[in-house]
């Protein structure tokens, strides 16, 4: 197994397993999460999600009766659940982060250190790559999607610095988006800085906004009363739209109340702020560093 998991202790505790209940690892990765919710069950059934086709083989390894692996995104969630005979569960939990797995592997295209093809697809089979929305987008929808999925704080300029340099010649590879990032980076702040836009691509590439947002709403649906929703996120943008679905029902926007006026929403967060990791763990896995991990109960 090469995932070294994220507060697995926290993440396990925040589920409150039942050993006879039925369990949904939405982000497989490297089997870390999945192994520890599998030594909890007795009688009881995991199904865990990837698209990536590492992660399939990785689950190739468990050879276990009370577990199913589905190779799909987490954003199709309930449709996979009904296929294997599920429809309500007692516990989902997501760990949003990109496995280092998928960083390390130069071919991937994700890394800001080895040079490999500007792809950052998770699933193969996608059409969109990292060299695409380089070099089709118009101006101003890069400069909105390194804003709002980067939070780059020049991305005018650099998004005008990619069309200039997409005149000249293409993307293909990762240094030669990195050689013009190192013209306008701050000093000093360069990894940070490569890695904001690296986020952003990869955000837009593999549509991670508009699937955390299906797949949450499914969770409202799918999880039992007195359930459990665990999520970690490692950027502001996920975190908020997972605190807000957990406070509101809804990813943007207020709660709605009905007639009586009471909340409409169906979670209630059972850690007031999110659960980071100790120092510790920082200390053994820089991963999780920026990992914020949220918990809420059906109600």
């Amino acid at each position: 197994m090469y995932h070294n998991p994220v507060m697995p202790t926290e993440c396990l505790e925040g589920l409150n397993i039942n050993p006879e209940g039925t369990y949904v690892d939405v982000t497989f990765g490297g089997g870390g999460h999945s192994l520890k919710i599998l030594e909890q069950l007795k009688g009881g059934r995991l199904i865990a999600f990837d698209q990536d086709e590492d992660a399939k083989r990785q689950a190739e390894n468990i050879q276990s009766r009370s577990f199913t692996f589905c190779q799909a995104n987490f954003r199709y969630m309930k449709q996979y659940l009904k296929l294997n005979g599920v429809t309500k569960v007692d516990g989902v939990l997501a760990d949003l982060g990109v496995s280092s797995h998928q960083i390390d592997s130069a071919e991937r295209g994700f890394s800001t250190r080895f040079d490999g093809p500007l792809d950052m697809r998770m699933d193969k089979k996608g059409k969109q790559t990292a060299a695409k929305v380089l070099n089709d987008y118009p101006e101003e929808k890069l400069h909105k999607i390194l804003g709002m999925y980067g939070e780059v704080k020049n991305a005018k300029t650099l998004a005008h610095a990619i069309v200039q340099q997409r005149a000249v010649k293409k993307f293909e590879r990762n240094q030669e988006l990195i050689s013009v990032l190192q013209t306008i980076a701050p000093r000093g702040r360069e990894f940070k800085y490569f890695a904001q836009v690296f986020q952003a691509l990869r955000i837009e590439v593999n549509e991670e906004m508009q699937a955390l947002e299906d797949f949450l709403h499914q969770c409202g649906e799918v999880i039992n009363k007195g359930g459990r929703l665990v999520v970690m996120s490692y950027h502001s943008l996920e975190d908020r739209m997972v605190k807000n679905y957990i406070n509101t029902g809804k990813v943007f926007g207020e709660v709605e109340k009905d007639f009586y006026g009471n909340k409409l929403k169906p979670f209630e967060a059972v850690t007031r702020k999110p659960i980071e990791a100790s120092e510790e763990e920082v200390e053994r896995n820089n991963r999780a560093r920026s990992a914020k991990l949220r918990v809420a109960e059906r109600i």
